[in-house]
């Protein structure tokens, strides 16, 4: 068979190979993007490796050892509250709320209300997240604008970073993944048939029951979905703590993200490091799965 017959053959739609060649890119970054960094991770997660020392070159695996080291490390268990908390506060709760509630307040407006308050919320998304912690921290710093303005009306200037990190960092993630989520209801919020709405309205349905007996439930799909980006893209979230507090005071800011780059760079121990990085892996899986459930999705 000549080469054009065999390339022929290979391509034809109706064979069983040809059907998924087409696959073959991106299967094949999939796998060495995704898959082959996780299968590594969970190898190194038993192991002892380590940045320096023999352990660098020589490492050997050790089976539970990290596991049952993390089960008596109070730091790990504090990590997880406080990642849970920041995730809760910052995404589900501020990210979600204040962009629902931003969208809907944009609804029907004219086109430069629109205009300004987009991009008075929008300067926060696009802003890369380091920069975005920067615009915080001198925000909300002791000789930060927030404390000039308390001042300026007879106010006690506070240390916000101080005596609030968690709520400093929670107000900056807010405020960073908030016009995703406008967006996002935007969009629904415009699919939303509004012949039911104005039908509701002459039949005296008040704000309250339109908004939970209709509205609700049409966008109910782009919830879920903008719930779980938002949340898995949160659990992630490294580099904004790390400019505001660096974790702390002590450990008050420490996630989960930031616990892994202490133990595995900071202190070079990589195998204990991906075993706390098994912990956010986990974590992730699972809300993903709830959010593919609740979404009623086929996968």
């Amino acid at each position: 068979m000549s080469v054009a017959g065999v390339m022929s053959s290979l391509f034809n739609k109706k064979s069983k190979f040809g059907k998924y060649i087409f696959l073959l890119p991106a299967v094949s970054l999939l796998l060495l993007f995704f898959i082959f960094p996780i299968v590594l991770t969970v190898i190194f997660s038993f192991s002892n490796l380590s940045l320096t020392g023999s352990q660098a070159q020589d490492f050997k695996f050790i089976g539970l050892e990290n596991y049952r080291q993390m089960l008596k490390d109070t730091q790990v268990f504090k990590s997880i509250v406080n990642t849970l908390v920041f995730l809760v506060c910052s995404s589900l709760i501020g990210q979600q709320v204040f962009g629902f509630l931003i969208a809907v307040l944009m609804k029907n407006k004219n086109t430069i209300f629109r205009r300004v308050v987009g991009s008075i919320v929008l300067s926060g998304w696009v802003m890369p997240e380091v920069v975005c912690a920067l615009c915080m921290a001198n925000f909300l710093n002791d000789a930060g604008t927030l404390n000039l303005i308390i001042n300026a009306f007879g106010g006690t200037p506070v240390s916000w970073l101080f005596k609030y990190p968690m709520l400093s960092i929670v107000i900056a993630n807010a405020w960073h993944g908030t016009a995703f989520s406008m967006l996002v209801y935007q969009a629904a919020l415009d699919d939303v048939p509004t012949d039911i709405e104005e039908a509701a309205v002459v039949d005296g349905a008040s704000n309250m029951a339109i908004l939970f007996k209709i509205i609700l439930p049409n966008i109910k799909g782009s919830i879920i979905t903008n719930m779980m980006l938002n949340t898995l893209s949160t659990l992630g979230v490294f580099g904004l703590i790390y400019m505001m507090t660096g974790g702390g005071p002590g450990d008050s800011t420490t996630t989960l993200p930031l616990l892994m780059y202490n133990d595995a760079f900071g202190s070079f121990q990589i195998g204990y490091g991906t075993a706390i990085s098994m912990i956010l892996l986990t974590i992730g899986v699972i809300l993903g799965v709830i959010y593919v459930k609740a979404s009623k999705v086929k996968i």
